[in-house]
């Protein structure tokens, strides 16, 4: 009872912030980037055709009007029509959106599923051999460019050995497996160093805490101390590095979609900011605030569900 009113309240007070994430972005927008019709239209644009682009676009209404559309589009999620392919750009993120998460979703799950589950394990290992060689591999992982992996990858497992596709995409289970695995390793591979590296950090901060000697003076062993008293108590930092990095991958893999031609959310920024698309910028721009807001409140609930001590206010 006391976290649903917590998140009531919560959900009142994400009011204001809207409004001002908004605001912000309506700065930024509309105000800060100027006029984009000649940029639209090019440098030999007439005045009579700017003055038509800008009635076409709504941009020659009020100030406030325009802050009011970003508003509403906040709430409601209709972000209006392309410019450049005059779709409905929510339409545009709904399809694209699948793709996108056919890759990200699966492997930021496995990937962070991995990571714990080494950061246990090099936790158990502290000071030995296999501790220190597993954090020289994650700044070594850490240390190479993502574009080597990719090149590389691509190369060795898609055209010399022809396990994955090289290029393209297939919906629907299980089709975009054969597309999807290949950049999904390559973002395990990328995340594993980082994120082992701050696990590991935070649970070697809680092994040396009083209570965990109480632990092993009481004889537990150090395996059941690991999972059921580390872990646990490890999970705050955890989750709040976790459930931050939610939102973004709605972004999709800019990188990963590009090289292997998966039609997600990534090329619709590309191709959004190539073609000075603003609407759809504008439109990530705040999907991407509202989705990070809401994350935060879920991280704060989550902080009461895994640690009792933890009072919500």
């Amino acid at each position: 009872m006391q976290i649903l009113q917590y998140t009531l309240r919560r959900l009142l007070y994400l009011l204001p912030v809207i409004f001002g994430v908004s605001f912000v972005i309506f700065i930024l927008f509309n105000v800060v980037l100027g006029d984009p019709t000649p940029i639209l239209l090019g440098k030999n644009a007439t005045l009579k055709q700017i003055e038509e682009l800008r009635h076409q676009l709504g941009l020659d209404r009020s100030w406030l009007m325009q802050y009011l559309d970003v508003v509403k589009s906040a709430f409601t999620f209709d972000f209006g029509i392309s410019w450049s392919t005059k779709q409905k750009i929510s339409d545009i993120i709904i399809s694209r959106a699948y793709p996108s998460l056919t890759l990200t979703l699966p492997a930021f799950v496995i990937s962070t599923t991995f990571s714990i589950l080494i950061s246990l394990f090099v936790a158990y290992y502290r000071g030995r051999g296999i501790d220190t060689f597993v954090r020289v591999l994650c700044i070594a992982l850490m240390s190479i460019s993502s574009l080597v992996y990719i090149l590389f990858f691509q190369w060795f497992f898609a055209f010399h050995l022809e396990w994955f596709e090289i290029s393209g995409y297939e919906p629907g289970f299980p089709d975009f497996l054969a597309y999807t695995t290949l950049p999904g390793i390559i973002w395990i591979v990328l995340s594993i160093g980082p994120d082992v590296r701050f696990f590991r950090t935070v649970m070697l901060d809680e092994i040396y805490q009083d209570y965990v000697r109480t632990a092993r003076a009481k004889g537990l062993r150090e395996v059941t101390i690991l999972l059921k008293h580390v872990l646990r108590n490890a999970l705050v930092p955890i989750i709040t590095y976790v459930v931050i990095q939610i939102p973004f991958l709605i972004l999709g893999a800019l990188l990963l979609e590009s090289f292997f031609g998966i039609p997600g959310l990534g090329g619709v920024i590309l191709e959004a900011i190539n073609s000075s698309d603003f609407p759809v910028i504008k439109a990530f721009a705040i999907l991407t605030s509202i989705v990070y807001i809401v994350f935060n409140l879920i991280t704060d609930v989550l902080y009461a569900v895994v640690d009792p001590r933890i009072k919500l206010h």
